[in-house]
């Protein structure tokens, strides 16, 4: 029998970890899933930070649970992995999110710098993403994974803007998303990937100190930054049933900046 648009979308009775869950975009996906009825293990490295952001959610009437990891850490992962596993059981949705970015100009960048956002935001989500597909979906032959790249991947940045560690992970984590979904579609597997525009968020806050909030929103047509909704309706797509024939593809949520041709 043909589902409706709500059973498609409804979560409920799935299990979702959602890495860098503890404010911004992560915490903003992670309720966008819990209030489609997902249970939730969210992570980041503070854990004053997580109990904060579990207690807001559980308070809305979300079923969440937190556990302390650095995404770029490989123990910390396995640790992440098998605690999830024991507290809530298998892993349906998995959100790789955590990430760093580092401004520099590329002839003076840190070898440290470019090493912790790309052990961050490439490494990570290919370790977490092997972790939860071995322990988790391989066997069970299903599974979401959503990866957190952005439109910074798509392309070069105006020359003031100096993130070339930052735009080169986020570019390498779509086609990492292209290949995964190659790969693991035999698993029953989808793959896909987000590439926020700017959002205003601890991550953000240096290219909006250096360019103005105004400034930023002008660039796109739609003449704002992202807000607290913005990215709820693509990640439910994503992690529900509603897009189960959608894998290896990227959207961009921006206000239609990455469509822009300056000149």
């Amino acid at each position: 029998m043909t589902r409706t648009v709500q059973q498609l979308f409804d979560m409920q009775g799935k299990i979702a970890l959602v890495t860098g869950g503890s404010r911004g975009l992560g915490l903003q996906i992670a309720r966008a899933l819990g209030e489609a009825g997902a249970r939730l293990m969210v992570s980041a490295r503070k854990a004053e930070e997580l109990e904060r952001a579990v207690a807001a959610l559980q308070a809305d009437g979300i079923d969440a649970h937190w556990i302390a990891a650095d995404a770029a850490q490989e123990a910390d992962l396995h640790r992440l992995v098998d605690a999830t596993l024991e507290r809530l059981g298998e892993v349906d949705v998995l959100v790789n999110n955590a990430g760093a970015t580092w401004g520099a100009p590329a002839e003076e960048h840190p070898l440290a710098a470019w090493d912790k956002v790309m052990n961050l935001n490439v490494r990570g989500y290919f370790l977490l993403s092997q972790q939860v597909a071995n322990k988790s979906m391989i066997a069970r032959r299903r599974g979401r994974i959503i990866n957190v790249a952005s439109i910074a991947g798509l392309g070069g940045n105006m020359p003031h803007l100096q993130t070339i560690a930052y735009n080169t992970s986020k570019g390498a984590v779509i086609n990492f998303t292209r290949a995964l979904a190659c790969e693991w579609g035999r698993h029953g597997i989808t793959v896909n990937a987000i590439c926020p525009g700017i959002f205003p968020s601890k991550l953000s806050r240096g290219i909006l100190e250096q360019m103005g909030e105004d400034k930023a929103a002008a660039h796109a047509p739609l003449g704002r930054l992202g807000d607290d909704e913005d990215l709820k309706g693509i990640a439910l797509l994503y992690a529900s049933d509603a897009g189960k024939h959608i894998t290896g593809q990227w959207l961009a949520v921006d206000g239609g900046a990455s469509v822009v041709v300056s000149g």
